[in-house]
């Protein structure tokens, strides 16, 4: 059966990861939360105290950051580790949020991440979710997502993550953080995000998690059809 690239772009906190997730899960492909690797490089810059107007800092911290993805066996999550560190419930809290969209747009952060996010999907076969997988990083995907919801529902989904992880943040506050990262994110000079052209619009404020699932795996069941017939012509 031939293998497809999944590629999902949004905004944040509109559920793409989760959903990304379960997809990943249906297919039998591995998930990248590329997300996951912004905000790690953040913990890595705000622990250290890393000038983000500083070139040649941020090149010689990127340098020694490693990022990898171990499988969490009795939660059944892929954790994102930090130069060997577990920092998967460290790198989702506010003050790495409010930072990991002006972290995401230095050029010499997005040059290296989107690189080796490249090499994890050389051999094709696995679903990544961020802001410019369909656009930058695999423009050649076979399918790609574009996905976001009501600015009110993206608010309540994140303040429901956050009070699962203990953390009580007012609905305000999150609110404001997302119309922050947007501006952010669809205004910077590097690979701001922004739907690409062949990518599938999908609004999913009134859908249920199984229905936005159950859309995307059968897009890309079409898409594994469409390889396979085009690879026996």
């Amino acid at each position: 059966m031939p293998k497809i690239i999944v590629a999902i772009d949004g905004y944040s906190s509109c559920g793409k990861s989760t959903t990304a997730k379960l997809v990943a899960k249906q297919l039998n492909y591995p998930y990248i939360d590329t997300g996951a690797m912004y905000r790690a490089v953040t913990l890595y810059f705000l622990q250290n105290h890393i000038s983000l107007t500083n070139p040649k800092e941020t090149q010689q911290a990127l340098n020694n950051i490693h990022i990898s993805f171990k499988r969490h066996p009795e939660l059944g999550r892929n954790d994102t580790y930090l130069n060997g560190l577990n920092v998967e419930d460290e790198i989702r809290k506010m003050y790495v949020s409010e930072k990991v969209s002006d972290v995401s747009a230095i050029a010499e952060v997005r040059h290296a991440l989107v690189a080796q996010q490249q090499r994890m999907g050389k051999a094709k076969g696995i679903v990544m979710d961020g802001r410019d997988i369909g656009t930058v990083v695999f423009p050649q995907a076979e399918l790609k997502i574009f996905m976001t919801a009501d600015p009110l529902i993206r608010a309540q989904r994140r303040q429901m993550e956050l009070l699962e992880k203990g953390e009580t943040v007012g609905l305000a506050e999150i609110a404001e953080n997302l119309k922050m990262r947007d501006y952010i994110d669809t205004h910077r000079a590097e690979s701001p995000l922004k739907q690409a052209e062949d990518a599938i619009y999908v609004d999913n404020s009134l859908m249920t998690l199984d229905e936005q699932v159950e859309l995307v795996v059968r897009l890309a069941d079409e898409q594994i059809g469409l390889s396979l017939r085009r690879g026996t012509e």
